[in-house]
């Protein structure tokens, strides 16, 4: 304690100030988008889904259907995570890439599936074709396709392998639900040139970390490969021609019934005998034991056996909670290899997911190069995990404006105290009221609010108010910033 402060009077807490959080506006019905005659995904109007939503007496007012406002204390939760993220993906030696919101529309659609193209939000030619109804350009719908165009315009200058992670935003046009938006953020990790089973074991292991870091628990990461797949529908004789088409419908045995998947699966030409085997083979009790079996006498089902035996064995000191599992499928038309999700306690669907995708980079035109990856859903994450006491994250400094002829002076007051690293608030409002100005400093959850009046000015002085106990003391404004430096701890 600086020995020119001059100790005052305690005051008393204003009595009915509580900085307490917003109450969560409820969710409602999610509407399903529709598709216009030229492809375009035309959003019905409804009501916003999630936890944090702002209070409209208009709905002209409330986010679009799938997004969502973020306000200070979400805000900065969300930054803290990202935050840690980004600090387990620089452990990893992964460096940060960046790209445009939109792509061209030939980049994104074909890489998705049938129904991830359906899902692709579609931007209208602009200016004279404006009228056309065509679409040219679309948002994009995950980060891992515009990662492979990078590599494929600039792998000279990249390099090998090209480990990088991007965190960013998303778009799909999908029906909202819980943890289900049209607008979200991604926290991805991939490895660009390397085969190596290591580069799939490093992701999974990064991704492990980053969830452990968040203090997400019991989590666990479910394995499968796209070559036992493959080597099942060999050994059932299902027709290559439709088995992209398969997996795609088996992609759904965690959403639909086994008899929805069988009809599903009738319709894209497989006969029931052969479905109602292989959702039998999939979601049996010893499902492990079944495929094994029926993989020994295909190629690619071994192939992808020791795929998934190599990943569980390099990962199995650092991840306790990983293993295979036979109905995993990942719908995603560029995944070749080991695939995987990871899923949680509370929270339906996954958590995060990835896999290998050889060969996607050549089909944007760029060389042959293995590539593996995964990603963080950070929407479906922050609720799992506890949020750090939004108080902590208010201000440092309140600063109260008396009169005008002492702004000046304050002004030069609050740089220096910026430049000391201290978070100020300056009260902007055009009460003159004390009162009312020290309820707007606790509405900033500030530590320490400053009253610099004529007074002070007079005597060289700020009086300094500790806003958690109402004690108040004098500081000479030459030692103000040292005094404040060393309560907050900086």
């Amino acid at each position: 304690m600086l020995s020119a402060v001059k100790p005052l009077a305690c005051w008393a807490p204003l009595p009915g100030v509580a900085a307490g959080a917003a109450d969560a506006a409820p969710a409602a019905t999610p509407v399903r988008p529709a598709l216009t005659d030229s492809g375009v995904f035309s959003l019905s109007r409804g009501e916003p889904i999630g936890e944090a939503m702002a209070v409209a007496t208009s709905n002209n007012l409330t986010p679009a259907s799938g997004t969502r406002d973020f306000l200070a204390a979400e805000v900065r939760q969300r930054h803290a995570a990202f935050a840690t993220i980004r600090e387990v993906f620089d452990r990893y030696g992964f460096e940060p890439l960046e790209t445009p919101a939109f792509e061209r529309l030939e980049v994104l659609t074909g890489k998705y599936g049938d129904e991830g193209d359906k899902l692709i939000f579609k931007i209208l030619r602009r200016g004279m074709h404006e009228g056309s109804g065509e679409a040219d350009l679309a948002l994009r719908y995950d980060l891992t396709v515009p990662l492979t165009r990078v590599v494929a315009a600039y792998g000279s200058q990249l390099p090998n392998p090209y480990k990088r992670y991007a965190i960013a935003p998303v778009w799909r046009a999908d029906r909202p639900g819980r943890g289900r938006f049209r607008e979200f953020y991604q926290c991805d990790l991939d490895v660009v040139g390397s085969s190596s089973p290591l580069a799939d074991a490093e992701t999974v292991s990064a991704l492990s970390d980053a969830l452990t870091a968040l203090g997400v628990p019991d989590f666990r990461f479910l394995v499968n490969s796209r070559n036992t797949l493959h080597g099942l529908l060999e050994g059932y004789e299902v027709p290559a021609a439709i088995s992209g088409r398969v997996l795609i419908v088996l992609d759904k045995l965690d959403k639909l019934t086994p008899d929805d998947v069988t009809v599903e699966l009738r319709g894209v030409g497989l006969d029931d005998a052969t479905a109602k085997s292989v959702i039998a083979d999939l979601t049996a009790e010893d499902a492990q034991e079944r495929i094994r079996h029926r993989l020994i006498g295909t190629e690619i089902g071994r192939a992808g056996m020791a795929e998934i035996d190599q990943l569980l064995h390099l990962v199995s000191g650092q991840i306790a909670r990983i293993s295979f599992t036979p109905s995993l499928v990942r719908g995603l038309d560029y995944y070749t290899g080991v695939i995987y999700e990871v899923t949680a306690p509370g929270m339906p669907g996954s958590i995060a997911s990835g896999g290998r995708y050889d060969g996607l980079v050549a089909k944007l035109g760029g060389p042959d190069l293995p590539a593996c990856g995964g990603s963080l859903g950070i929407e479906r994450i922050l609720p799992l995990i506890e949020a750090e006491d939004a108080g902590a994250t208010g201000a440092d400094v309140a600063v109260t404006v008396i009169d005008d002829q002492t702004a000046a002076d304050l002004f030069a007051l609050v740089a220096g105290l910026r430049a000391a690293r201290l978070r100020v608030a300056v009260y902007l409002g055009s009460s003159g009221k004390l009162s009312r100005q020290m309820k707007w400093a606790n509405d900033q959850r500030a530590k320490f609010c400053l009253i610099y009046g004529r007074a002070e000015k007079s005597a060289g002085e700020v009086t300094v108010r500790e806003m958690a106990t109402g004690d108040q003391v004098r500081v000479p404004d030459g030692q103000i910033a040292s005094y404040l430096t060393e309560r907050c701890g900086l």
